[in-house]
């Protein structure tokens, strides 16, 4: 009988993977790598006086090299790494923000949109003027912002702060507004930039849990960026490392986020001066 429950849970396993595998791939990345090139300007009046007629040294920098993926509808991908491993630069190409270099292709299916706590925002304005210029920027109409003012403004708890400058919130004010302007947004595909850092504090971070889960995680494509291991573990389905612009492993959350720790400990023995432990 044990034998027979083996085989019945390796089959149901199949069937999920082959369920999964069947899925539409709505994001496709081919040979996709991103160089920036940046001009080296002289730093001194002696170095421009004689380097006038000479042409200006142009130096690159390769941000992602080679890039292959494919993500399923409905999946929740998450991307990591270190700072500079090239995932901002990721999702800036996966939104078109920049283009990829020669030869590179991406495929998006369905309506996306980059999310990031505070994109758009400005301090100098009250909390009603930023309601309505973060959700225009999210693509939001006036008609739907208006009607929706009022539900984001109980949802971040600034009922008697409506007029207030959000530079005189305290970062927990801010946090609450932002996220309540930013689960507005409507898209099949969500492109991610570290979208729970600071979301306020322990009871608000329950709210915005549940709010996050029903608002925008359901039925949806999610794409990640995050240095919050713990809420890749918790949502993510798949998981990417990056470092230094290039795919090291796909996989399981775990056991990428394992592999991530086993880099980072090596490189930690490998600087100069590192006592070992």
């Amino acid at each position: 009988m044990a034998v027979n429950n083996i085989d019945t849970g390796e089959a149901e396993t199949q069937q999920v993977q082959a369920a999964e595998d069947q899925r539409e791939t709505v994001i496709r990345l081919t040979n996709v790598s991103k160089t920036f090139r940046i001009r080296e300007d002289s730093k001194t009046l002696r170095d421009r006086v004689f380097n006038m007629f000479s042409p200006k040294q142009v130096r690159q920098i390769r941000a992602l090299r080679d890039i292959n993926l494919e993500i399923k509808k409905g999946e929740f991908f998450g991307v990591i790494g270190h700072n500079g491993s090239g995932k901002s630069t990721l999702l800036r190409v996966m939104a078109g923000t920049y283009p990829p270099d020669k030869g590179g292709e991406v495929e998006m299916k369905g309506r996306f949109m980059r999310l990031s706590l505070g994109m758009g925002f400005d301090p100098e304005l009250t909390a009603h003027e930023n309601i309505f210029l973060n959700a225009s920027i999210l693509g939001l109409t006036m008609k739907q912002i208006r009607e929706r003012h009022d539900a984001i403004i109980a949802m971040a708890e600034l009922d008697e702060f409506v007029d207030t400058q959000v530079k005189f919130f305290s970062t927990g004010m801010r946090s609450r507004l932002m996220f309540a302007i930013a689960v507005q947004a409507e898209a099949d595909i969500f492109l991610m930039d570290e979208f729970f850092g600071g979301v306020g504090d322990l009871r608000f971070k329950s709210i915005s849990e549940k709010i996050f889960q029903e608002a925008i995680v359901a039925g949806r494509t999610i794409v990640h960026v995050s240095h919050g291991l713990e809420t890749i573990r918790q949502h993510c389905d798949r998981v990417m490392l990056l470092e230094h612009g290039q795919m090291v492993c796909i996989g399981e959350p775990n056991e990428v986020i394992d592999e991530y720790h086993r880099r980072m400990h090596v490189a930690q023995h490998m600087v100069p001066g590192h006592a070992p432990h």
